[in-house]
């Protein structure tokens, strides 16, 4: 554009010059002849020997003998009169107006020629410039920088909306990368739920290979708690096949109103066994029944979460559930027996991946007491831990 606005520029320069050398060369060419008449005049007043008044002819400069060794500088003209020869200066009249007046032709075509070019330039070119900046931004995934603003009638909304268009590309990467770390979370949450029922399903055959359960009621209790783990087997194999289709995020708490009682008798059950099997003792401490808001499956999966951690991290001596109230919360505290973390550790327990120092040669991902956190304030409610009587998790679950 700049190239061909000069070239332009250029080309009009060379015809302003070009005619004002043509308009120039005309011009010395006389317009009239009426300095012919004054010279003719002036002869006829020589020959009659008559005093010569120069004011009378205003095209006639100067008049003397002519003299063959001089040379005029100007237009002259050698005349005869009364058998004597004289050298006649004069002058034309010049027209100038043609050449001012081609001048203002050119210099009004130049001032056409120029201010459309600066106006495309700062209306057009100069937003176009500014977008193809943008444009390879985008492409390169630089999106934090907002695209100056343009008033230009012609581009200011176009520009607008791609700066609006930059936002929602950022936005949509913030999305994508907390979309790729929920899925990945949920993705180590699932694996590490599903450890639950299976270590179930192996203390069950344990307990049935060796011929614990001797009398046939025992025996179906087992089949019955084998089945009651395999079914939650597939719920969970059901939601890894759904987050396999990047479907996970419509996985949500569904609230609901539900009895302390229905989340703790179904713990009890569970557990009561497999504490037994492990010769460790299990007490559940006295309870009201109060109405609870929140998901109890959710609220299930943090009391398994929090109940598995006291027995791969406790001393195996005991672990004890207790209750206490608060105006409007249920607080349900897990227990159990042995060395709790230091205290400059406790406030990193529920970060993901994180592992205190207490946990020694134990495998495990560090994502249990990260996922029941999240579960339980996604419930309006919370989890927290205190180093009260061994190591204490509290969840905060809200009354109805």
């Amino acid at each position: 554009m700049k190239r061909t606005a000069i070239l332009i520029l250029l080309i009009e320069l060379l015809a302003v010059a070009a005619g004002n050398f043509l308009c120039l060369k005309t011009i010395h060419t006389p317009v009239d002849n009426s300095y012919r008449v004054e010279i003719k005049r002036l002869v006829d007043q020589l020959e009659r020997h008559e005093t010569v008044d120069m004011e009378q002819y205003p095209h006639v400069g100067r008049v003397s003998p002519f003299d063959a060794s001089e040379q005029p500088v100007g237009r002259y003209e050698v005349v005869e009169a009364d058998g004597k020869l004289y050298c006649i200066e004069y002058e034309t009249d010049k027209d100038y107006g043609a050449l001012v007046y081609m001048n203002i032709g050119f210099g009004m075509m130049l001032l056409l020629t120029i201010f459309p070019f600066l106006y495309i330039n700062y209306k057009i070119v100069r937003p176009f410039a500014a977008m193809e900046k943008m444009t390879e931004d985008l492409a390169k995934g630089h999106l934090t920088t907002p695209l100056k603003e343009e008033k230009s009638r012609v581009f200011g909304r176009f520009l607008w909306g791609l700066d609006m268009l930059r936002e929602q590309l950022e936005e949509s990467r913030e999305r994508e990368r907390a979309y790729q770390k929920e899925r990945k979370t949920l993705m180590l949450s699932l694996s590490h739920d599903i450890k639950t029922p299976l270590s179930a399903i192996e203390l069950y055959e344990k307990a049935l290979s060796t011929g614990l359960y001797d009398t046939p009621e025992k025996q179906e209790a087992a089949y019955a708690g084998i089945h009651k783990n395999a079914e939650e087997l597939h719920r969970y194999i059901d939601e890894i096949t759904a987050a396999s289709r990047e479907d996970f995020l419509a996985l949500t708490i569904n609230m609901d109103e539900y009895y302390l009682e229905d989340v703790i008798s179904e713990i009890r059950d569970y557990y009561k066994e497999k504490f037994t099997t492990l010769h460790t003792e299990f007490h559940i401490g006295e309870r009201s029944n109060p109405l609870l808001r929140g998901d109890a499956n959710r609220l299930t999966e943090v009391l398994q979460n929090l109940l598995e951690n006291a027995i791969k991290y406790g001393d195996g001596r005991e672990v004890r559930v207790w209750f206490s109230e608060e105006e409007d919360a249920q607080l349900i505290h897990v227990n159990n027996s042995g060395i709790a973390p230091p205290e400059e550790e406790m406030v990193h327990l529920f970060d993901s991946f994180y592992r205190g120092s207490n946990v020694g040669e134990k495998p495990g991902s560090g994502l249990g007491l990260y996922i029941s956190r999240e579960l339980m304030r996604r419930m309006d409610g919370e989890l927290y831990a205190t180093a009260e009587g061994g190591f204490t998790a509290v969840a905060v679950v809200r009354k109805a």
